[in-house]
């Protein structure tokens, strides 16, 4: 289990909420509590497969977990992919499924999370780690560049997945890939 948040914080503006908070890999009672009270059920299939994936070693699923409230956060990182300019398991790895809670955004968890990973990807001796933003969502773009991503190319963004009725869905969300190069 990774330490509390609160150990690796040192601006006392944030320390209010984010001393409240531990910062964790995901354990598998967790899995309920990523579907957001209903509002992410559809992927409980593909969560329960992510989890798996970090069982192998091929994937690590971070959690924010507010004292007294619950997971208010998560961002999960693949270590090895099949597309390799994702993640290849030595010195690329690729963050996805980046959320937190509405009414927790803009106090610096966002900021803080992917501080954290980038750090312990390091440690690990990853060198680059890339994501996908959809064209859509400005404010998450501007909080990646802010961080220190660029935009290195764009992502047509079709995927699919099995959703909780065992249903294939189809998805098509145009983005923006962004890398950011550790250390």
């Amino acid at each position: 289990m990774e330490k509390p948040i609160q150990d690796d914080v040192s601006s006392t503006h944030r320390s209010g909420l984010l001393s409240l908070i531990s910062f964790r890999t995901a354990i598998e009672s967790d899995l309920v509590a990523l579907e957001w009270n209903g509002a992410y059920s559809h992927y409980r299939q593909l969560y329960q497969e992510i989890f798996q994936s970090a069982q192998r070693g091929d994937a690590i699923l971070w959690i924010a977990d507010l004292e007294d409230v619950g997971i208010i956060g998560q961002l999960f990182v693949q270590l090895n992919s099949v597309r390799r300019e994702l993640a290849d398991g030595a010195s690329r790895a690729y963050l996805y499924a980046f959320r937190i809670k509405p009414s927790y955004r803009r106090n610096g968890i966002g900021s803080y999370m992917l501080s954290h990973v980038e750090r312990r990807l390091l440690d690990r001796g990853f060198q680059y780690i890339c994501l996908n933003v959809s064209r859509d969502n400005a404010a998450a773009r501007e909080l990646y560049e802010r961080s220190g991503y660029r935009i290195i190319a764009a992502e047509p963004g079709y995927w699919h997945y099995i959703d909780d009725h065992g249903i294939r869905q189809y998805v098509h969300e145009p983005a923006w890939r962004m890398e950011k190069e550790l250390g």
